[in-house]
């Protein structure tokens, strides 16, 4: 049985970054639970991804840049299924202030595109204060607080 690797690379995109980053952390051998809090961040990842049933679903990583959890990732992970849920990641990457027009179209495609450009806008450029609460009914919820040039 002959092995599509080039299957495997469209469907699981492991970055040598990602690899080389868990390997420089190994001494943090299991992932910590953050608490809430507020955090001074970069985004350090951001686009479409599918979750574990299959389903469209927004990705963010935010590493955190000083205090106690310095180099820490928090995970914002958002499925987009329904109308609320595309709302949402809309007004997150509009407040990310990365200069370009957000919006849905209703194709998922452009949407994923749209998540890429604003991530390449803000990666080497932004950093945010960050406040990381919960939501009455229990979900993590992310707010952008103030805006930073990445010095």
């Amino acid at each position: 049985m002959a092995i599509d690797f080039d299957k495997w690379n469209k469907i699981f995109n492991i970055t040598e970054e990602e690899v080389q980053e868990l390997e420089e952390n190994a001494d943090k051998k299991e992932r910590v639970e953050l608490p809430y809090g507020n955090y001074e961040v970069a985004v350090s990842k951001m686009h479409i991804s599918a979750s574990k049933k299959g389903d469209p679903m927004f990705v963010c990583r935010f590493r955190i840049l000083n205090g106690i959890h310095k180099n820490s990732v928090l995970y914002m992970n958002q499925v987009i299924t329904q109308n609320f849920q595309v709302h949402i990641v809309n007004e997150f990457l509009k407040s990310l202030d990365s200069g370009i027009q957000v919006r849905w179209t209703g194709d998922y495609r452009e949407y994923g595109e749209l998540v890429e450009a604003v991530f390449e806008e803000v990666r080497n450029s932004l950093e945010y204060a960050l406040s990381y609460t919960s939501s009455e009914k229990g979900f993590p919820v992310y707010r952008i607080m103030k805006v930073f040039d990445k010095e």
